[in-house]
Parts: structure tokens; C-alpha cells; sequence
């Protein structure tokens, strides 16, 4: 294993960088990242592993500081090639991570996906940094470590291409779009339409569902009809901003996401779970 983590606290920079992969090399030079990782590890005497796991054989690894507040995030291929590496700092907003949604949702779609991104810290959850996405989470399905089965650049071959996405609890739909096309091939991004194909739901209590990258065609309600908790809105798609096949959602207390002072909910989840970057969460009853 490449322990990022110990060429680190070793002050073995240059070891480090030898590692990387072509385009991390091109974000910066073995001099600038010399000085960035001394800055960074400075006064810092242990990094322990919170998440290490694998997905498409590319191994992600986390680490966090003893004192919470230094965290290092590494992608790692099966022939030990740094593909990307992050050192953030761990900025936290109690305030707002106390606080959850009056509404209780359960997670929208059955069955059993993986969690991508989620968590309360930028290291597990990189929406956290920005307030209007602080909360969000981004959903994926997998089978034997893997998010696709046969050509990589085909749509069809991600099993969360088509799945049914559902409403996470009672409300009004205020907001649809169907008519994005899906990008292919995977990997291109559309980032004039970033959210893609959506439904958004109004709980009351200035809370609204959004639930984005929906495939073209798919979303099966209309603006103003009311929705009970589990009723089918749309597929999963890769519309918009996505690079494979995923479902981003999140609650915000307003329903335009581009809003300058729109702040993102933290969610309170049926049955009380954390829905945390490398779990695998179990929708449906």
C-alpha cells in the first residue's frame, strides 16, 4: 500500500511526488508541492485512516489529524500511481450540522447504493465548502466494487443508469426538467445546465427536495401535483454536471439552488442514519 500519510510525516516530498500520475504532475511542480506538504504537516504527528476503500480499482484512502482538523484525501490505481491527492483542512460549521430538517426523509431510491460523496467535513464530502451545497450527497450503485459493467463510455453500462429515484417524503413538486440530453460519452460533462434533468419538492417549512441529473425523458411528475414519501418521480440519469450515472440530492430552504443566499439542510434521515462518503445505504422498506 502507499501510505501517503508516512511520506508525509517522513518529509519525504520528493518520494511522494515520484509517484504521481501524469495530470496531478501537471497541477504542480515537485518544488511547489515540497512546500505545500511542509506547510500543511507542520506540528502534525500522526494521520489515522477513516475510510480506505476501492471503486473501478481505484483505491480511496482518507486520513485525518489527531486534533480533526488536517484530513488528506488519496486516489490510488492498482499500479500504485497517485491520481489524486488533496490536503484540506477541516473546516467545520457546528451550528448548522446540529440543525437538521423538520421534515424526515428516507433515502430516495431502493435498494442498495453507495455513497460517493456525503458526510459533514470537505475530506468525506466535497459539496460541504460550499453553504448552498453543505448537506448534499451523491449516490451510486455498485456490484463487486465496480459502478459499471462492459463499455465505460456507454450510459447503459452503469447500474445506476434507469434506476427508479423517488420522493424522500410527503410534498408539492414546484420544479421539474426533462429535456437534457444524458452525457455520452461518460465522462463529458454539460456544465451550462449543471443540475441536468430535476424534480424539486416543497415540504413546507421553507424546505425543498432536489433531485438532480435525472435521465432525459424520465420525470414522471408534473409541476404542482403532491407526492407521498416513496412515490416514483424520475430515473437516475447522467445529466448536466455528472460524469457517470448518479443521484444528487439535497434539501435547501429555497427552491432556486443559484440563489446568492440559498443554504443547504442538514437532513434528517428516517431512522436516524448518517449517510457517510464510502457507505453503502439500503433504501425501500
Amino acid at each position: 500500500m502507499v501510505d501517503v500519510s508516512r511520506f508525509l510525516l517522513n518529509r519525504e516530498y520528493r518520494k511522494l511526488y515520484e509517484l504521481f500520475g501524469e495530470e496531478l504532475r501537471l497541477l504542480v511542480t515537485v518544488e511547489q508541492f515540497e512546500a505545500l506538504a511542509e506547510e500543511y504537516t507542520a506540528g502534525v504527528k500522526a494521520f489515522h485512516i477513516t475510510m480506505d476503500d476501492t471503486l473501478n480499482r481505484i483505491r480511496m484512502i482518507n486520513w485525518m489529524d489527531d486534533s480533526g482538523q488536517k484530513g488528506i484525501q488519496a486516489m490510488i490505481d492498482e499500479k500504485g500511481t497517485i491520481g489524486g491527492l488533496m490536503l484540506s483542512p477541516i473546516e467545520r460549521f457546528p451550528e448548522s450540522d446540529a440543525k437538521q430538517t423538520d421534515s424526515v426523509f428516507r433515502l430516495p431510491f431502493n435498494g442498495q447504493w453507495y455513497v460517493f460523496w456525503g458526510g459533514e467535513n470537505v475530506v468525506d464530502n466535497y459539496h460541504y465548502v460550499e453553504e448552498s451545497q453543505r448537506y448534499a450527497i451523491d449516490v451510486i450503485k455498485t456490484e463487486n466494487a465496480m459502478s459499471y459493467k462492459g463499455d465505460p463510455s456507454k450510459n447503459e453500462s452503469y447500474f445506476a443508469f434507469g434506476e427508479e429515484i423517488l420522493a424522500g417524503a410527503r410534498g408539492k413538486v414546484v420544479g421539474i426538467e426533462n429535456n437534457i440530453m444524458d452525457n455520452e460519452p461518460v465522462g463529458m460533462t454539460n456544465e451550462t445546465e449543471p443540475v441536468g434533468n430535476y424534480v424539486i419538492i416543497d415540504h413546507g417549512n421553507s424546505e425543498y427536495s432536489l433531485y438532480a441529473h435525472l435521465k432525459q425523458g424520465s420525470v414522471c411528475v408534473k409541476e404542482g401535483v403532491e407526492v407521498e414519501a416513496g412515490d416514483l418521480i424520475g430515473l437516475c440519469g447522467n445529466s448536466g454536471n455528472s460524469t457517470e450515472a448518479h443521484l444528487h440530492f439535497q434539501v435547501s430552504d429555497h427552491p432556486d439552488l443559484f440563489r446568492v443566499n440559498t443554504k443547504s439542510l442538514n437532513i434528517n434521515w428516517f431512522g436516524d442514519i448518517k449517510v457517510k462518503r464510502g457507505q453503502m445505504v439500503y433504501g425501500g422498506v
